[in-house]
């Protein structure tokens, strides 16, 4: 019967007397701290979440889920094909060529790793499709020299469809003149904007006749497999029971891990740590309940007084004041949770704007694998973090409401 009454006193005491305004003021202060710890934890855990997003979907859907190669050429792929799909965790497979070298234009050099694909084919394995902003990759057709690279390296170069430009490939011809470079003319036919500088700078794509030609192969032989499985995080285990299923041709296994796996595990132990590091803001900021309570306990002891005489039980008092401090609690972490939602659905074009604004661009494409701030709400994140300060709000409460319990009528009203 009487629960009402003192959840509306604890309530009640989230303000001091009228002439103790600074009570009052610390009481605001924790509720703000908590709140916005919970906004920025929110916030950042969403854009830690939105890196892992972009690495899996962009970054990952453009570098093969692992290949499938041999010490030597393979001629008949689409039984080597056949055979891989047997498998039930792939999902597509498709040829491809690899030949690193540098393309040249106009005195620009640009590094570039040239990579022959089957266009059909490759659409099964590969998002490129979705982010050609000129061209398209039908137009690698076998014997037309075509290459499709990123707009990065077309700026850099200078060129864009229907340039030329010279690919010099790692290795010389031997002539009675002596020895030169072996050169070859493309013509730009596509370019790609993927948001990534690693490929936006250094990939481009050709037809495999054309890059089997430049290495002096049969027009049908290829390097090897690209596999895109069901379950990316099973590539590596997967991979390799392929590859020793295909043993007897001394067939070898790559997979993305080897590539782009340490800059993924860096994305995730990151967030892990600053994870953990903001919710020690957090706590802080919860933590200040204790020293809000402390002073409220010693500005309401003849109140407290009062209800023991009333025959109020110690219990009764200390759940007064964890009412107080979890009001504090919900309240600081409810708007938290909103500003913080808020906030994170809207920061890449926040951030997008400021750099438009100010002229500068944040996140450089030469140090970071994407050129944009990513954020990607989820709600597990935004339950862990409330849940999180409601636990660590309740936990500070607990001193406090003791030693309020603890209040003696007697010596409590010795001075009033």
């Amino acid at each position: 019967m009487f629960r009402p009454l003192f959840v509306f006193i604890g309530t009640r005491y989230t303000r001091a007397k009228r002439r103790n305004h600074f009570v009052s003021f610390i009481s605001l202060t924790s509720m703000i701290g908590l709140a916005l710890g919970v906004v920025v934890m929110i916030v950042v855990l969403s854009v830690m979440n939105g890196f892992d997003h972009e690495m899996r979907t962009r970054v990952l859907g453009m570098v093969p889920h692992a290949t499938i190669e041999s010490g030597e050429p393979i001629s008949d792929w689409q039984s080597l094909a056949a055979k891989v799909q047997q498998n039930p965790q792939v999902v597509a497979v498709a040829p491809f060529t690899q030949m690193q070298g540098l393309l040249t234009n106009n005195g620009q050099v640009q590094k570039v790793l040239l990579n022959a694909v089957d266009p059909v084919q490759e659409r099964k394995v590969s998002i490129i499709d979705n982010f050609m902003t000129q061209g398209k990759l039908d137009d690698l057709s076998p014997g037309s020299f075509g290459i499709v690279i990123g707009d990065k390296a077309a700026t850099k170069l200078g060129v864009g469809l229907g340039d030329k430009l010279t690919f010099v490939a790692p290795e010389v011809t031997v002539t009675p003149a002596g020895m030169f470079p072996r050169m070859k003319r493309f013509t730009v036919v596509g370019i790609f904007h993927v948001g990534a500088g690693e490929l936006d700078g250094y990939l481009g794509l050709t037809n495999l006749d054309d890059l089997a030609r430049l290495h002096r192969w049969k027009p049908d032989q290829v390097q090897g497999l690209r596999l895109k499985f069901d379950d990316l995080f099973q590539a590596p285990r997967t991979a390799w029971n392929i590859a020793q299923d295909l043993g007897e041709n001394h067939y070898y296994a790559r997979d993305w891990t080897r590539t782009h796996g340490n800059l993924y595990q860096a994305i995730r132990m990151e967030k892990a740590m600053i994870g953990l590091l903001l919710l020690l803001i957090v706590a802080v900021a919860a933590f200040n309940i204790i020293s809000t309570l402390v002073m409220v306990v010693n500005d309401k002891k003849g109140d407290i007084a009062i209800l023991r005489t009333l025959g109020s039980t110690p219990g009764q008092i200390m759940a007064i004041f964890m009412v107080q401090g979890t009001v504090i609690g919900v309240v600081g972490t409810a708007i938290g949770a909103v500003v913080g939602m808020f906030a994170a659905l809207n920061v890449s074009a926040a951030i997008s704007a400021l750099e438009g604004l100010i002229g500068h661009k944040f996140l450089n494409a030469d140090v970071y694998f994407i050129d944009y701030l990513p954020s990607q709400l989820m709600a597990e994140d935004v339950l862990m973090v409330c849940g999180a300060a409601l636990v660590l709000s309740f936990l500070a409460t607990l001193y406090p409401a003791w030693r309020a319990a603890r209040t003696q009528p007697a010596e409590a009203l010795r001075y009033e």
